[in-house]
């Protein structure tokens, strides 16, 4: 894939643009064939602490991306690779939190159609924007990007 002229990777679109549309369209299907998950006691809680805990990843990624100066647009040129705090456990830590959102509104209003547009959204965020992004770090980055690839997996 070639880059943009901006000197980022080539994703096939923002990854929360990619997020509002897995959840528009799980709400708009439950909308007109409504189908739980679970008891709305249980779907609930289980949803807030999903969404406190995707919640909390993306924040301590990008707070790490941001101590690092590196940009959090992903068609933006990347500065540097970030192995700190979150990214020790995951490569992706915001993009599994964004999963993890999905998954927690999901159960938020209890939506059988949503909760199975999650792994869906994962794939699309895996082949579209994931694989390009690594891609390009190999490219730009070299054997620190691969080392690191080593060492931590791409989602937990």
């Amino acid at each position: 894939m070639q880059d943009r002229p901006s000197g980022g990777p080539d994703v096939i679109a923002l990854p929360p643009l990619i997020l509002g549309a897995a959840i528009a369209l799980g709400l708009i299907l439950n909308y007109f064939w409504p189908a739980k998950v679970l008891t709305r006691s249980l779907a609930v809680p289980l949803g807030i602490l999903i969404v406190f805990v995707a919640v909390a990843i993306g924040i301590l990624a990008v707070r790490e991306m941001v101590t690092a100066s590196t940009p959090l647009d992903v068609r933006k040129r990347s500065t540097r690779i970030v192995t700190s705090g979150v990214f020790q456990q995951s490569r992706n830590p915001i993009y599994l939190g964004m999963v993890l959102l999905c998954t927690g509104v999901a159960f938020l209003v209890d939506s059988l159609w949503l909760l199975g547009l999650v792994p869906l959204f994962a794939a699309i965020l895996q082949k579209g924007v994931i694989e390009p992004e690594e891609a390009y770090l190999e490219r730009n980055f070299g054997e620190e990007y691969l080392r690191y690839k080593a060492r931590v997996r791409r989602w937990i």
